[in-house]
């Protein structure tokens, strides 16, 4: 007799152990409890929805249609000599099987299901007397027994597991008990990055898959996560960014690049950081970071639409416009804005990005450009032609945090050059190596170019009204649980 009450005794072992027996008597009696010859021909999703088009069960005629179907039982009426069982499908529809002792071998086989089991069902489809949708079970299989209940009552009606870190840990728990996540969150992110995938092919890039491997540290400023490669005998680094591979194809001849593609930086973990995340950057030959300001809104612009039907959004309460064009303004005037007698000695540098991050950053709730970031700061980025202490570069900001990051390439191998070395002799855990290899490709000639990245897994995060990055990642970096 199966037990459909994952919570009938507190001993996990022994309700594991009870379903293993459960498979030793169903192979005793030559039933695989694992079987893979049960044909499918509609999903739960693509069954008829109009239940005034079918007829009572009484009714149900000789010629009607059969549909075969499959699922996780999530629930089960018992009703003496028939069974109410409630599948679910992929896309967290719900399909009510009905089966009756009419129906022998049907009906015996329901009587040896355990909640989470995955079953396939044959019959017509019938309304039922309170007008709800019902399949008529001629034939029921077993497809795969499951032999962990899950935690608590998660199937039963109105209960939810409230642990978070066994969410995170256990993403197919969570997507059990929360079909909904899948569509409203992950279904959507594919669509986010299908679409931005659409947006820079219309417009002629070239998707390029670069190295994750390398042998020096650059295009970011990061800690690396470090590893050997034995048949070499050298050390690695994963890639902590895209930029200097894609603009090495630049070089090369290919004036419009983009990788969407996993980054990995050892650092700090909170709502908005993960030490692997998905980003995409391109480049563009002959273009300005102003050419890319224009691109990026029309990428959200045209993202928001798709995912959420409208440029107007909210985001955890907070009403976000990303409707064109978006508000541009340099740092130092940002700065200014909010301490109009900043001292001349934070007006670059170090300092005013300092400044900039205490007072004006956690304002920028609308879409905002922040541009022309320090020299300092900026070791990859073109110097702005009227004011050398400043680059010709952007960040993105919405609802306080940076979504994009852009600027015109630095293409001049001496300035190049230069740079690297301030970024060895800065000696810092972030900083980058000197990459010989780059500036040698930078003497061969890079045409004016701007570049930009943006990161993915943010991107989500606004258009689903996520809060945190794990819920929209699959799998987030978790500490191992000891218990």
């Amino acid at each position: 007799m199966a037990t459909n009450d994952p919570n009938a005794s507190s001993d996990l072992e022994g309700q594991m152990n009870a379903r293993l027996d459960a498979v030793t008597a169903l192979r005793a009696q030559g039933i695989n409890p694992y079987a893979n010859d049960f044909r499918v021909t509609h999903s739960a999703a693509a069954l008829p929805v109009d239940v005034t088009t079918m007829p009572p069960e009484a009714e149900i005629p000789p010629e009607a249609p059969r549909y075969a179907i499959a699922g996780r039982l999530v629930q089960v009426n018992e009703m003496g000599k028939a069974r109410f069982l409630f599948l679910r499908g992929d896309q967290g529809e719900m399909v009510q099987l009905y089966v009756k002792v009419d129906f022998a071998d049907a009906f015996t086989v329901a009587k040896t299901l355990d909640l989470g089991d995955f079953v396939g069902a044959r019959g017509p489809l019938f309304r039922t007397r309170k007008d709800k949708r019902a399949l008529k079970v001629e034939e029921l299989k077993l497809l795969t027994k499951t032999i962990r209940p899950m935690p608590g009552k998660v199937l039963q009606e109105n209960h939810d597991v409230t642990d978070l870190g066994l969410l995170y840990r256990q993403r197919y728990v969570d997507f059990i008990q929360h079909p909904d996540k899948v569509q409203q969150v992950f279904r959507k992110r594919a669509r986010i990055v299908s679409g931005v995938r659409r947006f820079f092919d219309e417009r002629d890039y070239v998707e390029c898959e670069t190295r994750m491997l390398l042998s020096t540290n650059g295009g970011a400023a990061a800690k690396p996560f470090k590893t050997h490669h034995n048949a070499l005998d050298i050390q690695l680094f994963l890639r902590i960014a895209t930029e200097l591979d894609l603009k090495r194809l630049v070089v090369g001849g290919i004036d419009r690049v983009y990788e969407i593609g996993r980054i990995f930086r050892n650092e700090g973990m909170d709502r908005f950081h993960n030490p692997e995340f998905t980003s995409i950057e391109f480049y563009q030959a002959y273009a300005t970071y102003d050419d890319l300001m224009t691109l990026t809104e029309q990428l959200f612009e045209r993202l928001a639409v798709d995912i959420c039907g409208s440029t107007e959004i909210t985001y955890q309460g907070q009403a976000v416009s990303l409707k064109a064009p978006f508000r541009r303004v340099t740092m130092l005037d940002a700065v200014l804005e909010q301490s109009p007698n900043l001292p001349e000695a934070s007006r670059s540098g170090q300092a005013l990005v300092d400044a900039y991050e205490q007072l004006v950053e956690p304002t920028l709730i609308q879409p905002t450009f922040i541009t022309q970031y320090p020299i300092e700061v900026s070791p990859l980025s073109r110097k702005n032609d009227q004011d050398p202490r400043f680059t010709d570069r952007f960040e993105l900001f919405i609802v306080g945090r940076e979504f994009a990051n852009a600027f015109s390439e630095l293409n001049d191998p001496m300035d190049q050059r230069a740079r690297f070395d301030e970024q060895v002799k800065s000696k810092s855990e972030e900083a980058m190596d000197y990459d010989e290899d780059f500036c040698r490709a930078l003497e061969h000639g890079m045409p004016p170019t701007a570049g930009e990245g943006i990161g993915i897994d943010r991107l989500v995060m606004l258009l689903t009204d996520q809060p945190s990055i794990r819920d929209v990642i699959f799998f987030p970096q978790m500490r191992p649980d000891e218990r």
